[in-house]
């Protein structure tokens, strides 16, 4: 699947985004103005003025409602959540070529606020896998505890873990030790 540079950005922060919530053992990583400061800033969310406790709650209602779209069972049901996320922010598209970055576009409107512009930008680019009929690949993982969001951009569609190096390491261990366990056991007896 082709992406270009602008929407796979959005969607990184897309789902950059919904993994701040808690999940499992892991606590919430967006409770305070510090944290969304944190966040916008590790994300070079351009054109934001000085966050508040507003924009921290209005960012977290953003980040439940992208939840919702990667957990829609059906392309109408994500693309009616999506939808309404764009219409909501104001969708502005506009080219620029700020930053020495070369020219492309942002859907918020100049002067948006972190909610707007996360809920433009990312609801824009998943119109775009939905409209490519690829929304098959807003995925959860597959590792037991784990079901952090991901974006399955292999060729043949075949992700299953957020992170092969960690969750797919450690079940793939541990399978290979149960096996192990099974084949000692079975010598035994």
């Amino acid at each position: 699947m082709q992406i270009n540079h602008d929407t796979r950005c959005a969607l990184d922060d897309v789902v950059d985004l919904i993994n701040t919530a808690a999940e499992g053992d892991r606590p919430d990583q967006l409770v305070s103005v510090g944290d969304l400061t944190a966040y916008v800033e590790s994300h070079s969310l351009s054109g934001l003025g000085t966050l508040t406790e507003r924009d921290l709650e209005a960012v977290r209602s953003v980040r439940e409602r992208f939840a919702k779209v990667f957990a829609a069972e059906e392309a109408r049901t994500a693309a009616e959540l999506v939808n309404a996320l764009v219409a909501e922010a104001g969708t502005t598209p506009q080219l620029t070529d700020h930053d020495g970055y070369d020219w492309h576009v942002h859907y918020f409107a100049p002067g948006a606020s972190a909610a707007d512009h996360l809920a433009a930008d990312g609801g824009m680019a998943l119109a775009f896998i939905i409209v490519a009929g690829e929304r098959d690949r807003l995925r959860r993982c597959a590792a037991p505890g784990c079901g952090r969001a991901f974006i399955d951009l292999s060729r043949n569609r075949s992700r299953r873990y957020c992170d092969s190096r960690t969750c797919g390491n450690r079940l793939h261990v541990a399978a290979y030790r149960a096996r192990q366990r099974e084949s000692a056991q079975t010598a035994r007896n």
